[in-house]
């Protein structure tokens, strides 16, 4: 009986390690296509008001595929954090700073989640009578939100993943993992 426990658990831990090393591989194999829309979830704000380099990173990616005309316009989405910052206008404001017109960038404050940043960005193009988006988030985030987004009725045309790595994504690669595989079995 010991033995066939110790089995069971070696094969859910194989099982677990290969889905993560999918979700990584899916997330690092940029797909950009063309979209009317471009959605970045938010992520932490620095206590000066302005994105911490890992959200600095999504942004810089959504402006790289924004100029090659991918998409039009640019949906951050994020809500006000523990640093006291509205996650879309310092997202913004960065887009902003970086050249981007302010007339190509939808700002959603109430995108306090991977579900609701989703939700809102689905809104937003039934809204347009649109139905295309790309996303640009860290490569281990992709999975997941192109799942959300999907079933929120979006049209995934690909994305594209922030080339920022840090030893937090040890933490963040198996947190994703099952929180992908709880996205895809509730429905």
């Amino acid at each position: 009986m010991i033995r066939f426990i110790h089995r069971l658990v070696l094969l859910a831990l194989g099982a677990f390690m290969l889905a993560s090393i999918v979700l990584v591989v899916a997330g690092l194999n940029d797909k950009p296509g063309q979209a009317q829309l471009i959605v970045v979830p938010g992520n932490t704000i620095a206590p000066d008001g302005t994105p911490s380099p890992r959200l600095q990173a999504r942004l810089d990616v959504a402006i790289r595929l924004f100029k090659k005309g991918r998409a039009p316009r640019i949906f951050v989405s994020g809500g006000t954090g523990k640093e006291g910052f509205d996650e879309a206008a310092s997202m913004a404001a960065y887009l902003q700073r970086q050249g981007v017109p302010a007339a190509a960038i939808i700002e959603d404050n109430q995108g306090w989640t991977t579900g609701a940043t989703a939700a809102n960005a689905a809104a937003y193009l039934r809204a347009q009578g649109q139905t295309t988006a790309l996303v640009a988030t860290q490569y281990f985030h992709v999975p997941r939100f192109e799942l959300a987004m999907a079933r929120q009725g979006v049209n995934v045309a690909g994305h594209a993943h922030a080339p920022y790595f840090e030893l937090r994504d040890l933490y963040s690669i198996p947190r994703e993992t099952v929180a992908y595989l709880l996205y895809y079995f509730r429905g």
